[in-house]
């Protein structure tokens, strides 16, 4: 049986956690006091933070990272680009710096997995981290949710609504958007990936928030076991 997503937890704690750095996460174009804020919450869980500077895309072609910060402005395209064409890179856990989930979706071509929103505060920071290290640190579950940034259409109970992805697995997906379905809404879901044309799959509405839904794929199916050989791939590669 495969997972699919649970409701969001309100409440966390975040014990430091004291073993030695294990991942690298290359830091570039995040200005002073934000890129001290984030080493501080890296180190925290166990993970390096290197700063990059005008040599960043070189180094990022040539040295393994697990992970980049990336201040979205000028020169972020080629920045992503170069990781992204890097054979030690292409799967690396890339986190955006400013702007919104709506701004994010120009670079979705590269697959930005997670925002940190301005202005960036230490709980927020420590909360998304939190939530993505397991990716950066190749510490996975067996049915690992996989954070990442897509436009996703769902069209059902005669409307289409358009809203970008937070996290997926071979089961499920969960979406963030200003609109909802009722629950066990029947929807068709559209999506592209960073190296998989677009895909749709039928699903159902399990779960609903503020501002985020999840969806459950249907396990009938078929057009869904695109999507699980690819989820697979990532996982195999990062």
């Amino acid at each position: 049986m495969e997972k699919t997503f649970p409701s969001p937890s309100s409440s966390l704690t975040f014990a430091p956690f004291t073993r030695k750095a294990t991942a690298r996460t290359a830091v570039v174009g995040v200005k002073d006091p934000y890129r001290n804020l984030l080493n501080e919450c890296f180190r925290q869980f166990g993970i390096e933070t290197v700063a990059l500077s005008k040599d960043a895309t070189e180094r990022l072609r040539k040295e393994k990272f697990e992970a980049c910060v990336l201040g979205l402005g000028d020169g972020a395209d080629s920045v992503m680009e170069a990781a992204r064409a890097s054979r030690s890179n292409s799967r690396c856990v890339i986190y955006g710096v400013g702007g919104n989930a709506l701004e994010a979706m120009r670079y979705s071509k590269y697959g930005i997995n997670a925002m940190f929103t301005e202005p960036l505060d230490r709980q927020s920071a420590l909360k998304l981290i939190r939530a993505t290290r397991m990716l950066v640190q190749h510490e996975f579950r067996r049915y690992a949710r996989i954070p990442i940034m897509t436009e996703v259409l769902l069209v059902g109970d005669g409307r289409r609504i358009v809203g970008s992805s937070i996290e997926m697995s071979s089961g499920g997906l969960s979406i963030k958007s200003s609109e909802d379905f009722s629950i066990g809404t029947n929807v068709e879901v559209s999506f592209a990936l960073m190296t998989m044309p677009r895909v749709n799959v039928r699903a159902s509405i399990s779960w609903r928030k503020p501002h985020s839904i999840g969806v459950k794929f249907d396990a009938n199916d078929d057009r869904r076991q695109r999507l699980k050989r690819w989820v697979e791939s990532y996982l195999e590669n990062s």
